[in-house]
């Protein structure tokens, strides 16, 4: 069934607010302390820490620890500009807008495959692991990180009911549509063409800002292969390039400092034969994540803490371009 114009611009357009409400209460899940709970509703600091301790010292576990299920209350963060977006989901709706690192620029993120295509399959414990489903929770969590510090994110593959999921093993389904409630058509020409077709508009909108586009996708190869984060770009655009190559690099940067000595083969290289790379107009970086076949790599995309930190990784290193733009 296709909404009414209105519905759709009002599920897109956010909600801007000056949070100064009571406790908000918030669910422990399974892994959470107190440190990634906080983050994962952008109020971890030692203020925060020691104001949450106090609030829920009778709730705690021995160590301070949380316990899974339980619910607690989260400090107040008043005068703080909190914007909604249901298209994150219940849990994710609510973004801070920690700062402005980003502000005036624009981002197109396009996760890839979605509707009646699920893209790379890999198997794991019984369960279908889909490359849509896991590209599609990724970029809604970069379109969030961008958001948050100052960014305008346009998500032109979208599902209005899935938001941002912490589970495992992520539900296929194929009602993905495209910018403006755009059925996905079968067929690989049609699909790319259409999803192009939306940037390149968007664009032509914007035109005269800093814009980027972001495609994300996961890579399926033999299962022994490990495959780290690839970068591909125009071989036309210098833009393109230095935007992938900062992107890559600060990847590889923060893998350095969260596993020392691990290695990085990720490559930041030009791809000019993809469809989302030679038919749109912005400066575009096409990333592919890892092999969805690979039981190492899988790990990257199961853990929701993993695609998180992806996602983070990645709103870095668009930081960094933007700055040197």
């Amino acid at each position: 069934m296709k909404l009414p114009l209105l519905i759709l611009i009002i599920l897109f357009l956010p909600i801007s607010i000056f949070s100064q409400q009571e406790n908000k209460k918030v669910v422990a899940k399974n892994g959470d302390g107190i440190h990634s709970l906080l983050k994962r509703h952008h109020c971890n600091t030692p203020d925060m820490y020691q104001a949450f301790l106090e609030l829920n010292k009778k709730k705690l576990g021995s160590k301070n620890h949380l316990i899974k299920g339980k619910y607690y209350l989260l400090p107040n963060t008043t005068n703080k500009k909190i914007r909604t977006f249901n298209l994150f989901g219940e849990n994710y709706k609510e973004v801070e807008i920690v700062d402005e690192q980003l502000k005036g620029a624009i981002y197109y993120i396009v996760a890839g495959h979605g509707g009646p295509d699920p893209g790379a399959q890999g198997k794991r414990n019984g369960h279908t692991l889909s490359e849509d489903e896991y590209a599609y929770d990724i970029s809604l969590r970069l379109a969030r990180e961008l958001i948050s510090h100052g960014a305008t994110a346009y998500m032109i593959t979208r599902d209005e009911n899935d938001g941002i999921r912490d589970d495992l093993y992520l539900a296929n389904d194929k009602d993905e549509t495209v910018w403006k409630n755009q059925a996905i058509p079968r067929g690989s020409n049609k699909k790319l063409r259409q999803r192009a077709r939306a940037a390149n508009k968007l664009y032509k909108k914007n035109k005269g800002r800093y814009q980027r586009m972001i495609v994300i996708h996961i890579d399926s190869r033999y299962k022994k292969q490990r495959v780290d984060i690839y970068g591909y770009y125009s071989s036309k655009s210098t833009r393109g390039k230095l935007f992938t190559q900062n992107l890559i690099n600060t990847v590889e940067k923060k893998y350095e400092q969260a596993q020392p000595g691990r290695g990085f083969s990720g490559v930041a290289k030009s791809r000019d034969k993809l469809y989302m790379i030679k038919y749109t107009h912005p400066v575009t970086s096409f990333l592919e994540l890892g092999n969805i076949q690979n039981e190492a790599d899988q790990v990257r995309f199961i853990k929701y803490k993993n695609r998180q930190i992806i996602a983070e990784w990645l709103t870095a290193g668009c930081i960094i371009d933007y700055k040197n733009k």
